[in-house]
């Protein structure tokens, strides 16, 4: 009997000793493991962090400045004319030109006749009479393209107006790249010259028929072939200024302010 205790009493202390044994190992293990999470040569690198300060350089900015004259890829815009639609004249000032950055084919009259029956016809109709839609509800009404003033402007001009805005019409550079406002600008133009086309324009052996006559095959009503007129809602926010056309629109290239310079107030004796 008090053999088999001393047996028992000794196989407890063997497995106690075993437990100990594996409790220090698992420590030990977890102690490298914790040692070796702790190391901090990456986090302590040296780098510069975005809008903090840096003694490395001699203007303690650690976001360095662009190099001078840097472009982005894709956005050099070296044809400035393409981009802008003016040039500078000799006077210094901006100047349209009558001249398209590239050349139109029936592709490129295609996409403007798109562009402008998307974004331009609700206020200068389909024809470019100034009278579209929203006109017809009380909009100011828009620009006629066949008017004497505008006949007479450069076709950068419309390229300009598209890019900035024109009177009360906000400008459309974020609706058109610059390559569809060159088209919505060699369209209006065609637009200009079929308004006014003439029988002898028309090539040899092509049959001419009347607008009155197309609305009648076309099951049209009669006053589609008839003149637009300006509709009673439609209002003139300012009184027309026949030198800027009907209606009055803003100049496109205005004079520089006049700048005034105050007189030095007398000194307090």
């Amino acid at each position: 009997m008090i053999r088999d205790q001393r047996s028992e009493i000794r196989d407890q202390e063997a497995a106690s000793g075993y437990r100990v044994r594996c409790i220090v190992a698992v420590a030990g293990l977890t102690a490298v493991m914790l040692t070796a999470g702790c190391r901090q040569d990456m986090h302590n690198q040296p780098k510069i962090r975005s809008q903090r300060g840096s003694e490395f350089f001699a203007d303690h900015r650690g976001a360095r400045p662009q190099v001078a004259n840097t472009v982005a890829r894709g956005q050099l815009h070296e044809d400035s004319y393409f981009y802008t639609g003016v040039v500078q004249a000799a006077n210094g000032y901006r100047e349209e030109k009558d001249e398209m950055p590239f050349p139109v084919t029936m592709e490129v009259l295609k996409r403007g006749q798109e562009r402008f029956n998307i974004y331009c016809t609700p206020c200068h109709s389909r024809v470019g009479n100034g009278l579209g839609e929203i006109v017809q509800r009380g909009y100011k009404p828009a620009a006629n393209y066949h008017d004497q003033v505008r006949l007479s402007q450069p076709i950068s001009h419309y390229f300009y107006v598209m890019s900035h805005g024109y009177g009360a019409m906000p400008d459309y550079s974020a609706q058109l790249d610059p390559e569809d406002r060159w088209a919505v600008a060699a369209y209006i133009r065609a637009l200009q010259l079929s308004q006014a086309a003439r029988t002898s324009d028309v090539p040899a052996g092509v049959e001419v028929k009347s607008l009155k006559e197309i609305a009648r095959v076309q099951h049209l009503p009669e006053s589609f072939a008839e003149p637009w007129t300006l509709p009673a809602t439609a209002i003139l926010a300012n009184p027309n200024d026949m030198k800027q056309g009907n209606p009055a629109l803003a100049p496109a290239n205005p004079a520089p302010p006049e700048i005034k310079i105050p007189l030095s107030k007398p000194e307090k004796r």
